[in-house]
């Protein structure tokens, strides 16, 4: 159960985390104040979801596309994401190209480097590290 309460905050981590990093970067890129919680929430539950469906499709259909399955599900879940009202939307191709890779790389490295920050044990006081 802890195992998976501490992969459902990494997955809710990483996607605020992406989404804010192209919201920063992207001039096109829409995230409402209001709607952050509820954008990040399903674009989490989107990802998480699609990621072993596009996975396992790829490997049937298509296995040199493999590599790509990050970038498919980002876009699949941002395209989603922003057909609900309220929380994001993305202006232009250019924005949508750029703000699928941003969320995706950063999700990537998150999904990578948080368990491990979480998971830290702290050193008891006057020990070296």
């Amino acid at each position: 159960m802890t195992r998976f309460l501490i992969r459902a905050l990494v997955w809710i981590l990483s996607s605020l985390l992406g989404l804010l990093a192209a919201k920063l970067l992207l001039p096109g890129f829409h995230l409402s104040t209001g709607g952050l919680i509820l954008a990040v929430i399903v674009f989490a539950i989107l990802q998480s979801l699609l990621a072993p469906l596009v996975v396992r499709l790829t490997r049937k259909y298509a296995s040199a596309l493999i590599g790509g399955v990050g970038l498919v599900t980002t876009f699949i879940s941002l395209l989603i994401t922003s057909l609900l009202p309220g929380g994001l939307s993305i202006d232009g191709f250019g924005t949508w190209a750029l703000g699928t890779f941003i969320v995706w790389i950063v999700t990537a490295l998150a999904t990578w480097l948080l368990p491990g920050i979480m998971l830290r044990e702290k050193k008891p006081e006057g020990t070296k590290g």
